[in-house]
């Protein structure tokens, strides 16, 4: 009977510490947009096409989001996700449209270019001690160029017809793509939860002094974050090429704030040492939200960026005051140690 009755208690305060996290607000909030648009859109929001199409485009902002959290992890900025998304989405429409590359050869070299580009990222960081902010900001501005260069002002549109139909497949009203997204925060969270190099991660980007101090190379870690960030990338730019009817410059340039938003929303911190990956994937359902209820009643666009950005911006003061009001009540050491 104790047994029991300590296993009611544990339970009961398992379950009262998650009623107060951003996971559990997130998770509140998603479930009553989705009624207030089942509402609003008279019951065909919840229908089986509404659902795969909604799903179909969050696949992206999840991975983007999850891209932005790894470099955000170790106390890092990644401007460059737009950018390398949309450079890797058009070098692998050209492959296959204008060089006949199958997608089983296309999408590989794809996803190990973004990745060699996160590596190369994170090398120039470490080596030449540089700020982040401001590589990536190059990085950036190159693969813009690049991208441009690939596809100029024409759409690349004649690629792979299995490619197609991974990006449009979805059994149950459940597309691949977004499954390809939920296996990929899986795989990400019991990365850094379950093994060493992970836990390695977030020490470092926690406090990089201690890091070192335990014999672990801060700037490996940064090395390995920028990698694992530019892998996520281009595994977003694969899904993106496949739900897409075509390829352009313009692919990837609204992407740079949905990165920032689904980590930062999702409750990890800009200074590093944590990660949210349930948190992200569920503030990449709030701003997807967003955009269908922005679809649904016909608002400018850029109502969306808008409410998106203050949210963000709400966010981080939010979490500012909240980490002075704790510094504030919580005593100082007394010399010698409290009696």
């Amino acid at each position: 009977m104790n047994t029991i009755l300590d296993r009611r208690s544990r339970a009961a305060a398992v379950l009262h510490r998650f009623s107060r996290t951003t996971t559990a607000m997130l998770l509140v909030v998603v479930v009553a947009g989705s009624v207030a648009l089942e509402v609003a859109s008279s019951g065909s929001f919840l229908e089986g096409p509404s659902v795969r199409v909604f799903l179909q485009y969050l696949a992206t902002p999840i991975l983007i989001g999850l891209a932005q959290m790894v470099a955000l992890c170790v106390g890092q900025l990644n401007l460059a996700v737009g950018a390398l998304g949309g450079f890797t989405a058009c070098l692998t429409g050209v492959l296959m449209a204008d060089h006949g590359v199958p997608a089983v050869v296309a999408v590989p070299v794809g996803l190990l270019t973004a990745t060699a580009v996160g590596l190369v990222t994170g090398i120039v960081i470490v080596a030449t001690r540089i700020n982040g902010f401001i590589v990536t900001l190059a990085t950036m501005t190159i693969l813009l160029g690049a991208q441009y260069r690939l596809t100029g002002t024409r759409t690349v549109d004649g690629y792979s017809p299995a490619l197609r139909d991974l990006g449009t497949a979805a059994p149950l009203n459940v597309p691949l793509v977004f499954v390809t997204a939920i296996v990929a925060a899986v795989l990400l969270g019991g990365f850094v939860y379950r093994t060493v190099a992970g836990r390695r991660l977030l020490a470092a980007g926690g406090n990089p002094l201690a890091a070192r101090l335990s014999g672990i190379s801060t700037d490996r870690q940064i090395v390995v974050a920028h990698t694992l960030s530019g892998l996520l990338v281009g595994v977003a730019a694969v899904t993106a090429t496949a739900s897409l009817p075509g390829v352009n410059r313009s692919v990837g340039g609204d992407w740079l704030l949905p990165s920032f938003a689904a980590p930062i929303i999702g409750g990890v911190a800009l200074t590093g040492g944590s990660i949210a990956v349930f948190g992200t994937v569920l503030a990449a359902f709030v701003t997807r939200l967003i955009d269908a209820a922005r679809a649904q009643f016909s608002l400018d666009p850029s109502w969306v960026n808008l409410l998106i950005g203050l949210v963000v911006l709400g966010t981080v003061a939010g979490g500012h005051l909240h980490q002075t009001r704790l510094a504030r009540t919580t005593p100082s050491p007394q010399p010698g140690g409290a009696r």
